[in-house]
């Protein structure tokens, strides 16, 4: 692991500063890990928004096929996908203006994350919110 993935900068400024978090592979199956942390974020004051290809309405809220489709700013990008499909949503999070990228505990993918720091954008890679709460 590099230290870097994980800067703790980054960790606040995601946990404690951006409220709008897009959940990438988020469905309605409670069993899923995304589920579980997208109920816990929603616990913790922010507002989630569902990213799956079928559009789900999740935990109260509408999802979109993708993250250009969301109408609304989105703070950070949260990943749950496999790393060798992640990358591309760390470009779509830069492209709509995302202020910050989480890729979920395991999504490694260090070219995405060279990118996206390069373009001005934090990023938090392998590891989860609630993880980092924990540490608090």
């Amino acid at each position: 692991m590099s230290e870097n993935w994980q800067e703790q900068k980054y960790v606040d400024l995601m946990l404690d500063e951006l409220e709008t978090w897009a959940i990438v592979g988020l469905s309605g199956d409670p069993g899923r890990t995304a589920y579980r942390i997208a109920s816990a974020l929603q616990q913790a004051g922010k507002r989630i928004v569902p990213i799956h290809p079928s559009a789900p309405t999740v935990l109260g809220e509408q999802g979109y096929a993708s993250l250009a489709d969301v109408p609304f700013p989105v703070d950070v990008v949260d990943v749950f996908r496999r790393s060798e499909s992640a990358g591309p949503y760390a470009d779509d999070a830069v492209a709509i203006g995302a202020r910050g990228v989480w890729f979920q505990l395991g999504v490694i993918d260090e070219t995405a994350f060279e990118r996206t720091l390069a373009a001005g954008v934090p990023m938090v890679m392998d590891t989860c919110p609630l993880i980092e709460w924990g540490k608090r």
